[in-house]
């Protein structure tokens, strides 16, 4: 394989493409016939000048025995013909050209399309090894097909620096495939993550909802249950009183199913049809005497000891805290019930913010107690957690503590 003035055709070697699938896309369909007219068009074309009286551009390797470049012909023009099932049979039509190349002029080309291909199609050590044997190939070439107007080394060298740059061009090629499917790769895992994330913000929220369910209805259940108790023990209590529980009764259910129609909005939401509604306010500290009252109104005894600015708390620490009061009020309701409940609020900005719920020990467990089993406090407790708090509950000298620490910074 000595020098050629064409090498100006090379790009027509860009054709392969690491791992092709045995199906072509157009794109290999446009490149493989480009390759094909290439080799084998210039196999036709250096034959044909090779044998004319004449020869034109191939002077250099004029005279040459007639049977010597018919042999050249027919094995160059199977191995240009052979280029359109080069990416099928790769490594046979790779050997044969190498072969080849030790004599041939006309598949000139048809080498350089073969070495191309390889560096792009294999890994490093075997372009390594199939330049390294082009090399010697080359040697061979140029004693046994010497130019008449160049020695052995020059045509020798110009082999070797062809081959290297034909080498090196399909290792970069090979480089920047195996970026472009890293770059596929790597979206199609960040689109897979992404999705992950919307699946686990999606988990949590629900479960968010959850625990505002537990926190809200609980509430308002429990004083259903408080009130449906007195009228069951309580048949003949004045026709007032009756009338008063019924009220508060009715009132507290309608309140329930409002909360509950709420949450089932805030499910609703972000599905396909679904109609976009405004988001209900979530309470915060300034609701807490009206959370008082309302208890006060279901005839819970319950005191209340503030000695902050209610306004002054922050919002997302006010949500919080006026969860731990309605949960401690819930759970008094439940297991101390007609006990005097102490709520107390203190702290300051900065040093944080101290709630405290404080009922006696029931002296006898209630026949019929209010269904719960402490997962609300395991909730609060949490929740507190997620805020930068803490909370603990338990007995302590007969009573019942609940007490609460959340950050409140200075602004």
């Amino acid at each position: 394989m000595g020098h050629v003035e064409f090498s100006w055709l090379l790009p027509a070697a860009l054709s392969a493409e690491p791992d092709a699938p045995a199906r072509r896309s157009t794109r290999d369909w446009v490149v493989d016939v480009l390759c094909f007219v290439v080799g084998f068009g210039f196999t036709v074309w250096a034959t044909c000048d090779l044998l004319s009286p004449h020869p034109t551009l191939v002077q250099e390797w004029d005279p040459t025995p007639e049977w010597v470049v018919l042999t050249d012909g027919v094995l160059s023009g199977i191995a240009g013909i052979g280029l359109w099932w080069r990416r099928r049979f790769l490594l046979p039509l790779a050997i044969f050209c190498l072969v080849m190349s030790a004599f041939s002029v006309a598949g000139a080309f048809t080498m350089l399309i073969m070495l191309l291909t390889v560096a792009v199609h294999r890994r490093f050590a075997v372009l390594a090894g199939y330049a390294g044997l082009a090399v010697l190939t080359n040697l061979i070439f140029a004693t046994a097909r010497p130019e008449n107007n160049a020695n052995f080394w020059s045509t020798f060298l110009w082999g070797v620096v062809i081959v290297v740059i034909i080498g090196l061009w399909g290792m970069v090629i090979r480089a920047r495939r195996e970026l472009v499917v890293s770059w596929k790769d790597r979206a199609a895992r960040a689109e897979s993550e992404q999705q992950l994330r919307v699946d686990q913000a999606r988990v949590l929220e629900r479960t968010r909802i959850a625990r505002e369910m537990h926190d809200v209805l609980a509430h308002r259940i429990s004083l259903l249950s408080l009130h449906a108790g007195a009228l069951e023990f309580r048949p003949d209590a004045p026709p007032a009183e009756i009338a008063g529980a019924a009220s508060v009764v009715r009132s507290t259910a309608h309140q329930a199913l409002q909360d509950l129609r709420a949450v089932i909005g805030v499910l609703r939401a972000g599905q396909p049809g679904a109609e976009p509604s405004p988001e209900r306010p979530q309470p915060t500290l300034s609701g807490l005497p009206a959370l008082v009252e309302e208890a006060r109104a279901a005839g819970d005894k319950v005191t209340l000891d503030v000695t902050v600015d209610l306004g002054e708390v922050p919002a997302g620490v006010g949500r919080t805290a006026y969860r731990i009061v309605q949960e401690g009020l819930t759970n008094a309701r439940k297991h101390a019930p007609g006990a005097i409940v102490r709520v107390r609020l203190g702290g300051a900005s900065g040093a944080g913010l101290t709630i405290e719920v404080v009922n006696p020990l029931p002296v006898a467990v209630p026949a019929r107690p209010i269904p719960g089993t402490g997962v609300g406090l395991v909730g609060l407790t949490e929740r507190a957690s997620l805020a930068g708090g803490h909370l603990t509950h338990g007995s302590c000298a007969g009573d019942f503590q609940l007490v609460a620490w959340l950050p409140w910074e200075a602004p």
